[in-house]
């Protein structure tokens, strides 16, 4: 599977870059939704899994992290990826259909002292505005914008 993910570097900038490699990662994973479980409960070495990470770490290195900060930057996208994703595949249901139909069966369940969790819960309700980015690319970016602030910050 991890054959399947675009290893990050080349011509881009470091954000493009590792959001590219990270979004290639989401994407085979949700291609294959067994191996996100396996990747984690297993540290094999393998050819594809050096070369991953090897091209994460090379492109926080040569944007100017400092080791320290590389090895934090590597396991916040690193969960990301992975936490996300095995959170999406356990999901009990296979179809945005499905999640519907059980957010409408949730909604009034929830007593109303509990506001914000109804509102949470109406938003998946909503069609996704294909001007937003996904739940996955929110997150995604918020590391990525937390790492250039820290970086300028040095």
């Amino acid at each position: 599977m991890l054959g399947e993910v675009e290893v990050a570097g080349g011509d881009e900038d470091w954000k493009t870059a590792l959001r590219q490699t990270a979004f290639s990662a989401y994407q085979a994973f949700m291609r294959h939704p067994w191996a996100c479980s396996l990747h984690s409960a297993t540290p094999e070495i393998s050819e594809a899994r050096m070369l991953w990470m090897e091209g994460v770490l090379r492109t926080l290195r040569e944007a100017g992290f400092s080791p320290n900060m590389t090895h934090h930057a590597y396991h916040a996208l690193d969960s990301h990826i992975t936490g996300y994703t095995l959170w999406l595949v356990s999901l009990p249901f296979d179809s945005r259909e499905e999640l519907l139909d059980m957010a409408e069966r949730f909604i009034p369940q929830i007593p109303d002292r509990y506001p914000y969790v109804i509102e949470h819960a109406q938003e998946h309700l909503e069609d996704p505005d294909p001007n937003e980015p996904s739940e996955f690319e929110f997150g995604l970016d918020l590391i990525l914008e937390g790492l250039e602030r820290r970086l300028d910050s040095d």
